[in-house]
C-alpha cells in the first residue's frame, strides 16, 4: 500500500510538473508560381511571396511567483526547393529565431538571435517579403538588421495601456570583419535599437530605430555607423484599414568604398475586406537614392496589389501584382534582369497553410 501512495504521489508531482510547462511545434509554408518581368522574363515557382515561410519550436515554463522561462528556435524553409534556408542566402538554420529568456511583472529579458525592433515593425506590421517595397529597395530593416545575432533583447512591462517598447543591443550582428576573421577591438555589427508601439481600438502607430557600428563590415577604415529610422500609423475604418509610412537611413555607400547612402521611402496601403474571407490592399510607395547614387534621377516608384482568400483559419490562397519603375540611375525590381530607367512588374498566385 505505502508504495502504491509513493508511485501515486510521484505520478502527481510529475504530471504537476508537465502542467506548469509547454512545448509547441508551428509553421507556415508558402508556395507560389510566379513570372516576373525585367530585361529578360523568369517564371518559377517559388517561396515566400506572401509570407516567410518556416518550421519552429517555442516553450515555457512556470518557474513560479509570476516568473517563466521562454524559448524560441524558428528555420526557413525554402519551399521550392526544400531548402533549409531560402534561395536570398545568408541565412543560417535557425536564423529567423534562437533565443532563450526569462518574464515576469518586470517584463522579458532575451538573449540570442531575435527580430530588432524596426525588424519587428518592417516584418510583421508593415510587410517586409520579396515584393514588399522594403525589401525591394534593400532597407536596413527589412534585410541587413531584419534580425540580429548575439542580441540582449528587453521588452519593457506595459505601463500605459496600449504602449509597448522594445530596447536591445547586440555585440555583432554577423557581418564579416577584415579578411573574414574577428579583429580585436572592432566594433563591427555592433549595434543599439528600439522601437515603441500604440494600439488603441482602431488606431495604431509606432516608431522604431536602429544605430549599427562598422555597418560596412571593414573593421579598419574608421567606424563607418548606419542609422536608421521608420515610423508608422494606421487607422481602421472597417470598411477599409489605411496605413502610411516613413522610412529614413544613411550607411557607408558599400564595403569597398567611402561615402554615404541616403534612403527614403514613403509609402501607404489600403486593405479593403471585401468579405469576411476575402482581402484586397493596395500599396504606393516611393523610394530615393536607393543606390547611393549623388546624382540624377534615383527615383523608384513602387505599386504592389494583392488579394488574399482564406480557405479556412489555417489556409489561405493569393494572388499578387507588383510594379516598379526604376529611375536613370536605379536599377530596382523583383529580378535580377532588372535594368534602370525600364519598368519591371513581377505576378504570383500562391497557397500558404500554418499549422
Amino acid at each position: 500500500m505505502k508504495k502504491t501512495l509513493l508511485a501515486l504521489a510521484a505520478i502527481t508531482a510529475s504530471s504537476a510538473s508537465f502542467a506548469q510547462s509547454s512545448v509547441t511545434l508551428y509553421g507556415t509554408l508558402d508556395a507560389s508560381l510566379e513570372s516576373v518581368k525585367g530585361d529578360k522574363t523568369v517564371t518559377r515557382v517559388s517561396s515566400d511571396n506572401l509570407t516567410y515561410s518556416r518550421i519552429g519550436v517555442k516553450g515555457s515554463e512556470d518557474l513560479g511567483s509570476g516568473l517563466k522561462a521562454q524559448f524560441t528556435l524558428e528555420a526557413p524553409v525554402a519551399v521550392d526547393t526544400g531548402a533549409a534556408a531560402a534561395p536570398t542566402g545568408a541565412r543560417t538554420f535557425w536564423s529567423d529565431a534562437a533565443w532563450v529568456g526569462l518574464a515576469g511583472d518586470f517584463g522579458a529579458l532575451r538573449l540570442g538571435r531575435i527580430d530588432t525592433p524596426i525588424g519587428d515593425i518592417a516584418g510583421n506590421v508593415l510587410s517586409a517579403q520579396t515584393y514588399d517595397d522594403l525589401s525591394l529597395v534593400g532597407t536596413r530593416a527589412a534585410v541587413n538588421y531584419r534580425r540580429a545575432d548575439n542580441a540582449i533583447t528587453y521588452v519593457m512591462p506595459v505601463l500605459v495601456p496600449g504602449v509597448s517598447a522594445t530596447l536591445q543591443y547586440t555585440t555583432a550582428n554577423g557581418t564579416a570583419t577584415t579578411a573574414g576573421q574577428e579583429v580585436a577591438g572592432a566594433n563591427v555589427g555592433k549595434a543599439y535599437g528600439l522601437s515603441v508601439k500604440y494600439l488603441a481600438g482602431p488606431l495604431s502607430a509606432g516608431l522604431g530605430y536602429e544605430n549599427v557600428k562598422d555597418d560596412n563590415g571593414i573593421a579598419t577604415d574608421g567606424n563607418q555607423k548606419a542609422n536608421a529610422e521608420l515610423i508608422y500609423g494606421a487607422y481602421d475604418f472597417g470598411m477599409a484599414k489605411v496605413t502610411a509610412y516613413f522610412d529614413a537611413e544613411t550607411h557607408p555607400y558599400n564595403a569597398f568604398a567611402t561615402g554615404e547612402r541616403r534612403l527614403t521611402v514613403l509609402g501607404a496601403k489600403v486593405a479593403v475586406p471585401v468579405s469576411p474571407e476575402f482581402t484586397l490592399i493596395a500599396g504606393a510607395s516611393q523610394a530615393r537614392n536607393v543606390l547611393g547614387s549623388m546624382a540624377g534621377d534615383d527615383n523608384v516608384e513602387i505599386i504592389t496589389v494583392k488579394g488574399i482568400y482564406k480557405l479556412s483559419k489555417r489556409t489561405s490562397v493569393y494572388g499578387m501584382f507588383t510594379n516598379v519603375n526604376n529611375g536613370t540611375a536605379t536599377t530596382v525590381g523583383p529580378a535580377d534582369t532588372s535594368i534602370a530607367d525600364k519598368t519591371t512588374h513581377g505576378i504570383a498566385v500562391g497557397m500558404v497553410h500554418s499549422f
